[in-house]
């Protein structure tokens, strides 16, 4: 029994805008005012495009489920393979609780002054997370034929408010004039430790073009889907960012933006400004699906690597066993949903709601990076091997794969190291750094020891089965 394919071009493109967005990241780049408009571009310039090209030309090299333990299980072996895929899953456990935490930051809007008194309450925040997680893992349980519907919607709800938030900005810059001065003084970004940790930060928000990949035997004609969809997402991802950023800049001064809640206060004034408060109820909701969407699109994709390293019997061989019904890796998505629970509590320990946020932020960049520093070495380890008339090159071939996913190795090893430096917000700075770093080398140290005790397992087996 094989998974179906059911994903076409239109549900691969409103995947990645889905997965490639996070309307958070916007209101975290107006923190840094006008200055963000070229660390967009330095950070879509220096990773972006080269893990684009990359996932495209590995994408149709190696069109099995999996996508990122294939490739690196080809390149560097089957340990590297697997650990690649396991810091890559784990890495989502304290993403799913940041994105349900920004959803929920958003949802409490709905309610206007009446839910106000929530938005400081961490109960709040962990019933939300706690019930959002069961939702979709159920959904994932069943299947993308029910899953996709939520990430499709979820890439539709990202579009409006960004298209509302451009044309109350515009309105707002036509009666009242531009609440942020842009000029060559204030668009130059600063060149300070604090600074280029916030690039680090908007260098993760144009990660997860990888995520289809994992999901290539569920998708329709693989070589010639991925690509074409990864380049249609990618303009759309670009120009949401970029626009997004500019119109909340348009309506609210820098200082005033919170980047746990900065969008819909950015929709919220403005709205006010030109009398149509009306809308503040409808955009609020419409983020709020938008990072639903985005989380059941993660984990759908990332629950994909646990099953074919299952399938492989580095992990037990229960996650590699589809569900008789639903034809789903459901013991992977339910795990999944289970260890995303536990890190909605982990990140809230000791702290404040913005600074569990700020953690569970940090940790998501650090452990989702490490799987790039693979995928930019396999890329460059595997343009050694012949690539087949189907197979869609980086221009250049060769000569520009290199030093292009060079690039893109550094930028990630930068990237990295600024993420264990904690936000300044951060209340108990200590804290947040051992929070980050230990639960770092505990998932390292713990995928290692699983696959040593997967090969065990196998190698038992086998000598079993040949007395």
């Amino acid at each position: 029994m094989r998974p179906k394919r059911v994903m076409g071009f239109v549900d691969l493109v409103l995947f990645y805008v889905v997965t490639g967005i996070s309307l958070r990241w916007i209101a975290t780049a107006a923190t840094a005012g006008p200055s963000a408009v070229l660390v967009w571009l330095g950070a879509w310039l220096t990773f972006y495009t080269p893990l684009a090209l990359s996932v495209i030309e590995l994408s149709s090299r190696y069109p099995q489920e999996g996508g990122l333990y294939i490739w690196t299980k080809r390149a560097f072996g089957d340990f590297a393979g697997f650990l690649c895929a396991w810091i890559y899953w784990t890495s989502n456990l304290p993403y799913f609780p940041a994105v349900l935490y920004f959803a929920g930051s958003n949802a409490l809007y709905i309610g206007g002054e009446r839910w106000n008194h929530l938005s400081n309450q961490a109960s709040f925040y962990i019933i939300f997370s706690i019930v959002i997680l069961a939702v979709i893992t159920m959904m994932n349980v069943v299947g993308l034929d029910v899953g996709k519907w939520l990430h499709n919607v979820g890439a539709l709800a990202m579009w409006v408010p960004v298209i509302m938030l451009l044309g109350m900005g515009f309105i707002a810059w036509h009666r009242f004039g531009s609440a942020t001065a842009f000029n060559a003084t204030t668009m130059k970004p600063g060149m300070g430790l604090k600074d280029m940790i916030f690039w680090s930060t908007l260098i993760f928000a144009f990660g997860g073009c990888e995520t289809a990949s994992f999901l290539a035997e569920e998708v329709k004609n693989t070589r010639r889907t991925i690509p074409f969809a990864l380049f249609t997402g990618g303009l759309v991802v670009t120009f949401c960012y970029i626009v997004g950023t500019v119109s909340i800049l348009l309506a609210l001064p820098q200082e005033q933006v919170n980047n746990l809640e900065g969008l819909m206060q950015a929709i919220t004034r403005t709205a006010s400004r030109i009398g149509l408060l009306w809308l503040v109820p409808l955009a609020a909701g419409l983020i709020a699906l938008s990072n639903l969407g985005a989380a059941g699109a993660y984990l759908a994709a990332v629950a994909r690597l646990p099953f074919v390293v299952g399938i492989d019997r580095f992990l037990p061989p229960v996650f590699g066993k589809l569900h008789p019904r639903w034809g789903t890796p459901y013991m992977a998505v339910l795990l999944q949903g289970a260890f995303g629970v536990i890190f909605v509590f982990l990140g809230q320990a000791g702290t404040t709601v913005k600074g569990a946020y700020d953690v569970l932020v940090s940790m998501g960049i650090i452990t989702y990076f490490l799987p790039y520093l693979f995928l930019f070495g396999a890329m460059i380890r595997l343009q050694s091997e012949p690539a087949g008339s189907q197979v869609i090159r980086v221009p250049g071939g060769k000569l520009l794969a290199l030093p292009l996913a060079l690039v893109g190795l550094a930028t990630t090893f930068l990237t990295i190291a600024l993420s264990f430096v904690p936000s300044p917000a951060e209340i108990n700075p200590a804290l947040a750094v051992v929070k980050v770093t230990g639960s770092t080398v505990v998932l390292l140290v713990l995928g290692a020891l699983l696959y040593w005790s997967g090969r065990r397992r196998a190698r038992a087996n086998l000598e079993n089965s040949h007395p």
